[in-house]
């Protein structure tokens, strides 16, 4: 396989390439583009780059929409990383927990620290769930909910993975199907994970959540911002507040994109619009068994409720899982243990409480001001920091934030990659271009293989990832993760 650093030696890209969308993956499809003197123009619809992964600014005070750890199994993802930011790439330590009960529990989980915290009659719970499970080995498994108790017993799926899934999704993890959780859990078992609490990894086995992580030192959306700079400073342009308006398509192929209020005529189209989107800006439309699966398709909305402290950090953790069903918010993130640049005052700490809904319901339209008090009051019931302490609250909303895996979400994505592989100069990349809950690297390494594609290479870039899986480890025989020899050395976690 090709490694992008190499990609100069390849044959050059016939005609102009528009790329839609300037997130991970719109970003990195253009940078590469750019590089390359290919020529490229990518649209974005807000006014910032970055999607998701974008650095929010309030006085000062920087917010990073849903956490992104800078990690990858991926040599040309990591070495475009550090090609892009250098030394502003910072190696940070990792450290989090989960909020269940009133109690906080280290996570990775801890048997001494579970044993003291959860007591020894709930720990008999969960083992006998676990044997009642192992002895029902032929259970289904086409759920979260069945994925789930099948490899740690019915206790643990309640204890750790029922209320904090649920919150996130807003379905029922009877309805959330086994495919997110095989890509976001994959590769442990209850005795797995106990014997590695207990006794440590065996050789050749997974050791360890990872310990330490790369992170943009001014947050992630340094990242997309340093590749903007340098896709215009090649002389491409990268349009904001340009949402698409059209696709024209005649004979089988994108004739013309509008965007901005700017007709383009690309010989090449590179999407990370949502699949939703792309057949409903389709000119003529869709099919209507095409028009009536992008319908379906359903995203999860997310806001992040910053809060501004007075006084010093209330927690040291990158971020907490919040596990407890009293309280709507799931995550709650300490942003100066991300990087201290993301805080400008020493005597000031900032955390942001992160909800997740879908776009147009109560939680999605309920008033910044009302959502300032909700996160203030729940960051107290957690017990984490008095809601006195509250100075100022900034409230960011991000809409089609997480393809969700329900019932028919696989056939309806079939139906839609039947209609486009009839459209023979548009590539579909990145999280919601495919429908799939890549993290950032995943969609990177989509857009890497759409450019090859461009040269000549003939990858199937629904295939990419698909036997991939989120879990961040180690094994012992790979190689340990980098460092960044020039990063300063700060003591001190994607969505």
């Amino acid at each position: 396989m090709r490694c992008a650093t190499q990609a100069a030696t390849l044959p050059p890209v016939r005609g102009s390439t528009i790329v839609l969308g300037a997130g991970p993956a719109g970003l990195t499809a253009g940078y590469l583009l750019s590089r390359r003197g290919h020529p490229v123009e990518v649209v974005e619809a807000a006014h910032m780059v970055g999607g998701l992964a974008r650095t929010e600014v309030r006085d000062g005070f920087r917010f990073d929409l849903g956490g992104h750890r800078f990690f990858t199994k991926s040599a040309e993802v990591e070495a475009l990383w550090h090609e892009v930011l250098g030394g502003e790439l910072l190696e940070r330590p990792r450290m989090s927990r989960i909020h269940y009960r009133g109690r906080f529990l280290d996570y990775p989980l801890n048997a001494g620290d579970v044993v003291r915290k959860l007591g020894p009659i709930e720990l008999v719970r969960v083992g006998a769930s676990y044997v009642a499970a192992a002895a029902r080995p032929n259970m289904p498994e086409e759920t979260v909910e069945q994925w789930v108790t099948k490899r740690f017993g019915r206790r643990l799926y309640e204890m750790f993975f029922a209320s904090y899934t649920e919150k996130v999704w807003g379905v029922g993890c009877d309805e959330l199907r086994s495919e997110w959780a095989a890509q976001r859990i994959r590769g442990l078992s209850f005795l797995s994970a106990a014997r590695s609490a207990l006794f440590g990894g065996r050789e050749g086995e997974v050791r360890s959540l990872i310990e330490r992580f790369h992170y943009p030192r001014l947050g992630p959306g340094q990242m997309w911002e340093t590749m903007r700079d340098r896709i215009q400073e090649r002389g491409a342009a990268v349009h904001t507040d340009s949402p698409v308006q059209r696709l024209r398509i005649d004979g089988g192929r994108v004739s013309e994109v509008e965007a901005g209020g700017i007709t383009f005529r690309p010989d090449n189209v590179i999407s990370s619009l949502p699949l939703p989107a792309v057949v409903s800006l389709a000119e003529p439309s869709a099919p209507a068994e095409v028009v009536e699966a992008a319908r379906g398709l359903r995203h999860r909305a997310f806001l992040t409720v910053a809060l501004v402290l007075e006084g010093t950090d209330p927690f040291p953790d990158n971020w907490i899982y919040v596990h407890d069903p009293g309280v709507k918010v799931a995550r709650i993130q300490n942003f100066r243990a991300w990087s201290p640049w993301m805080v400008p005052r020493d005597d000031r700490a900032c955390v942001g409480l992160e909800y997740f809904c879908f776009a147009g319901d109560e939680m999605w339209e309920t008033p910044d001001s009302e959502l300032v008090k909700l996160a203030a009051r729940e960051l107290e019931a957690t017990g984490l920091a008095s809601a006195d302490r509250v100075l100022d609250g900034h409230v960011v909303r991000v809409p089609q934030a997480y393809p969700i895996y329900d019932t028919h979400y696989a056939e309806r994505v079939a139906t839609i990659r039947g209609w486009l592989e009839g459209i023979s100069n548009l590539q579909q990349v990145g999280r919601n271009g495919l429908h799939r809950y890549n993290n950032s690297d995943h969609s990177m390494l989509t857009a890497i293989r759409a450019v090859e594609n461009l040269e000549g290479a003939d990858h199937d870039l629904w295939a990419v990832n698909a036997d991939s899986w989120y879990q961040e480890t180690e094994t012992v025989d790979e190689q340990p993760y980098l460092r960044v020899p020039d990063a300063p050395a700060l003591q001190g976690a994607d969505a």
